[in-house]
């Protein structure tokens, strides 16, 4: 009988041992994770046994190790989509340091800046297929063919692979008031021209039938 409660005795010393170690372990890691997440310190109950103690750590532990890999994957898909739309917009990509753990103030703005982004690519996408369709219209009307590398870009280039920077979509704008320019100066000089038409046949009193058959061709 004394050798049986001496070998629960040692077991129970033995279990108190493995515990007391893994509290530790637990504790030092909770540490580290609380530090690399930015949270305040872990508090234990103090009435709490040794057991319940121990699962209570191991617990808080295996949840501050889910928070820092939810956010770490949420950092990695915030950058990627970061990476997307800055190699479109030409843009900066977000600063931040890639190896810690982001708060969740980091990743909230990081959040806010990929969606501000979003939004500027759909504004320049509208803009560049609104221009796009103009400048087309002008260059048939104009009979003029793309002679330079930016407007084969223009009118060639899908709205998914044309480079919607700020310079682009400046340049697409000159394009346009360009293009509208040379056809506002055609249509002065075939209003000027139509004038001295007119002018010629009144002073050689062409008659109205004549005019209009002339105006026809």
């Amino acid at each position: 009988l004394q050798s049986l409660l001496d070998m629960m005795v040692a077991e129970e010393e033995s279990l108190k041992e493995r515990l007391l170690k893994s509290i530790a372990l637990c504790r030092k890691e909770l540490d580290t994770l609380c530090s690399e997440l930015q949270l305040g310190p872990f508090e234990t109950e103090d009435k709490s046994t040794i057991l319940q103690m121990e699962k209570n750590l191991r617990t808080r532990v295996e949840e501050l190790q889910k928070q820092k890999q939810d956010r770490k994957q949420e950092l990695k898909a915030l950058q990627e989509q970061d990476q997307d739309l800055c190699d479109i917009l030409c843009t900066a990509l977000f600063s931040i340091d890639s190896g810690a753990v982001p708060s969740l103030e980091d990743l909230d703005c990081y959040r806010r800046h990929v969606a501000s982004l979003n939004t500027l690519k759909e504004q320049r996408r509208e803009e560049f297929v609104s221009n796009k369709r103009q400048i087309i219209l002008l260059m048939e009307e104009l009979d003029h063919t793309p002679d330079t590398s930016f407007e084969r870009d223009v009118v060639c280039e899908s709205e998914e692979l044309f480079c919607l920077s700020e310079d682009n979509i400046m340049a697409l704008q000159n394009l346009l008031q360009q293009l509208e320019a040379r056809r506002a100066l055609n249509e002065a000089v075939c209003a000027e021209l139509r004038a001295r038409i007119v002018a010629l046949w009144e002073r050689l009193q062409i008659p109205q039938e004549e005019r209009e058959a002339s105006a026809v061709h």
